[in-house]
């Protein structure tokens, strides 16, 4: 990214945008320290198959919560929302702290935090359309995605630092307060508070009614899962080299590739659904080096490598959403696509928690597994809008 660039200059110069920004980020961070902080703590009386179950708890929470607290948004205001679910989530981090190793109430005490996550991801990009001129909100989405990837730098760092200091316990607790801090500071923001959600006729399916969003939900499941199985398979690296506390370093050199990526695709032109087969086959390609398990430096180089590609998928997968949703449901549909990432995160932190118990490189496999099946999902998403991309191109008067 360019500071020159004027798209994203006009971005963050506009009005609240830092503010809303910022503290949706900040709100945001147990997406990426909550489960590795969930990992540690499970880690000190339970096997790391185990320890893979309980954030899979977290995450399939997250799978429930996020698409309903967004239907409450887009019919209803975000601020009761998002306080509520903060403090929800908060109870559910307090409640793994005080179980002392025992499985069935850290899980429990996990989905609750995974059922009560703001929904602050899709509640600010319903924010952008009326933040900024129309012109802007494709660069709003692109920053945003790219600036989401600090999170996943900042959130293994704090927690390893809060279990070095605090013990593992600590890293739960600094994830529930980072969580409502930021969800306080986004919540009463001007722009927040007057947001309103858009009247429309409603539906029990909401946004799914659209099948080729429904098929493109499809592929974001594969490309959470890659993600999802690498912090489970990174923390079996760590163990294998003798330092566990590792896996924070290397999942942030994960998280710094993909901010490099996301910030290099702010200059690409937008993208939607013809994009995605490409995009995911890209991200396929950068975790096949991850299975030669290297040293912890070369791995970390090639750990950055396999994040570059993730921004730019995400990009187009929301852009294709705004583009796909039927209006009054574009928070949901953003929730779904969260909500599906969620879901491919659960399953591939359990599979790799399984296949790293008999052997690392299994683990390691997950993530290209997983990420070729999003592109051949994902490629049928493209090709089934190829004909009524022909016919809108079609004039009038040879139809």
């Amino acid at each position: 990214m360019s500071v020159d660039n004027p798209g994203i200059l006009m971005v963050l110069r506009a009005p609240q945008v830092l503010r809303v920004l910022v503290s949706s980020q900040v709100g945001r961070l147990p997406t990426a320290s909550g489960p590795l902080a969930l990992l540690l703590f499970a880690r000190q009386s339970l096997s790391l198959a185990t320890a893979g179950l309980l954030v899979a708890a977290y995450t399939a929470g997250m799978a429930v919560g996020t698409p309903l607290l967004a239907r409450a948004v887009d019919r209803w205001r975000q601020p009761p929302v998002l306080w509520g679910s903060a403090v929800l989530s908060g109870l559910g981090f307090g409640a793994v702290a005080l179980t002392d190793g025992h499985l069935t109430g850290a899980m429990l005490g996990a989905a609750v935090a995974g059922l009560g996550t703001p929904p602050l991801e899709a509640c600010l990009r319903t924010l952008w359309p009326g933040m900024l001129p129309a012109t802007a909100v494709p660069t709003a989405y692109t920053l945003d995605i790219a600036v989401q990837e600090v999170i996943f730098v900042v959130g293994p760092l704090v927690t390893v630092l809060a279990v070095t200091l605090g013990g593992p316990s600590a890293g739960l607790v600094a994830a529930a307060l980072a969580q409502l801090a930021g969800t306080a500071a986004y919540a009463t923001a001007p722009a927040v508070r007057a947001w309103r959600g858009v009247p429309a006729a409603r539906h029990w399916a909401g946004p799914l009614r659209v099948p080729r969003f429904t098929a493109m939900v499809a592929g974001v499941v594969g490309v959470g899962a890659a993600v999802g199985s690498i912090a489970v398979a990174v923390t079996g690296y760590a163990e294998a080299v003798g330092d566990r506390r590792l896996s924070g370093w290397l999942l942030a050199a994960q998280a710094a590739g993909a901010l490099a990526g996301g910030l290099l695709y702010t200059r690409a032109r937008p993208g939607g659904p013809g994009r995605l087969p490409l995009l995911a086959g890209v991200l396929t390609v950068g975790y096949l080096p991850l299975l030669l398990a290297p040293g912890p430096l070369p791995m970390a180089g090639l750990l950055v490598v396999s994040g570059l590609a993730l921004p730019p998928v995400l990009t187009a997968v929301f852009l294709a959403a705004e583009r796909l949703a039927q209006p009054g449901t574009v928070a949901e549909a953003f929730a779904w696509v969260a909500t599906a990432f969620v879901i491919g995160s659960a399953a591939g932190s359990a599979l790799a928690g399984a296949l790293v118990s008999a052997d690392l490189r299994y683990g390691l496999a997950v993530a290209p597994g997983a990420a070729l099946l999003a592109a051949l999902v994902l490629w049928g998403v493209s090709a089934a809008g190829r004909p009524r991309a022909r016919l809108m191109a079609t004039p009038p008067s040879s139809r």
